[in-house]
């Protein structure tokens, strides 16, 4: 008899280096090395939900794992039917307190994931491509994790071409991958500085602009939000083509961050964009 390890003929069903996922060559015997070898250069995607909206977008995964299998298995047949095949076939199942190592800090589905960050090369074609279907969110030197990652949220609802940040908040961090719930895969997050932002007529929200009721935002447009605390630089304000605001009652201070996205996405989709 021929042996299949030897017949140049036999084709193996299975990756022989992860016999549970034959797409995905996850070590399946000790996941926890896995992990520590990739964890430098790789996305955290942090919960069920961030990984997810990971494998729904296309991520490469490198290594899942939980802490309770079964529970997260029974949450992809709740929520996420369409990939629970491949939610099962990546994870792996760990004790908590690995599981715990692992992470900044556990999710409540004790559920973790690394992925390879997109080709920052294919992030800037898409957001410099003309013309676009869909506008680009320019957050200014924004200073908090979690609202930019809310904000990474509400474009890829929207169907926003993608997300750019000034400043030195790095978009992938970490926090605000958590507080993007993996979307990130569903849009294109760079950071750049105001020079290198892509073309297109750009509106800045300011409470001294025109109310954003009387304009069409047009799909090519850069849609930026200053930060929280300090309002849009001297730079960006320069670069400015129309300077845009919200409508407030007065002696409100302001809106938070991303709901002031959410409101200007809003108004763009209500008269004539389109979310994806």
């Amino acid at each position: 008899m021929t042996d299949p390890a030897h017949d140049p003929s036999f084709a193996s069903p299975v990756n022989p280096v992860n016999p549970v996922n034959p797409v995905n060559p996850v070590d399946p015997v000790d996941p926890v090395a896995v992990w520590r070898r990739a964890a430098p250069d790789a996305v955290l995607l942090d919960g069920f939900h961030a990984l997810k909206h990971a494998v729904r977008f296309g991520a490469e995964v490198l290594v899942a794992v939980t802490a309770d299998r079964a529970a997260a298995l029974a949450l992809a047949d709740e929520l996420a039917a369409d990939v629970r095949d491949t939610l099962a076939a990546l994870l792996t199942e760990v004790p908590y307190g690995t599981y715990a190592s692992l992470v900044p800090r556990s999710h409540p589905t004790a559920v973790a994931a690394l992925a390879v960050r997109p080709d920052r090369a294919g992030n800037l074609a898409k957001l410099a491509l003309a013309p676009r279907t869909a506008p680009v969110v320019v957050l200014d030197q924004p200073r908090n994790l979690g609202n930019a990652g809310a904000v990474v949220r509400l474009a890829a609802g929207f169907g926003a071409t993608g997300v750019v940040t000034t400043g030195t908040l790095d978009p992938w961090h970490p926090t605000v991958v958590r507080g993007g719930a993996g979307l990130h895969f569903a849009t294109a997050v760079e950071r750049l500085t105001v020079d290198e932002l892509p073309p297109g007529p750009l509106f800045a929200l300011d409470p001294e602009g025109e109310d954003i009721r009387s304009l069409k935002l047009p799909d090519e447009a850069l849609l930026a939000f200053g930060s929280e605390r300090t309002g849009l630089t001297a730079e960006l304000r320069e670069r400015a083509d129309h300077l845009v605001a919200l409508p407030m009652r007065p002696q409100v201070s302001s809106y938070n961050l991303a709901t002031s996205v959410a409101m200007t996405l809003y108004h763009w989709s209500a008269t004539g964009g389109t979310p994806a």
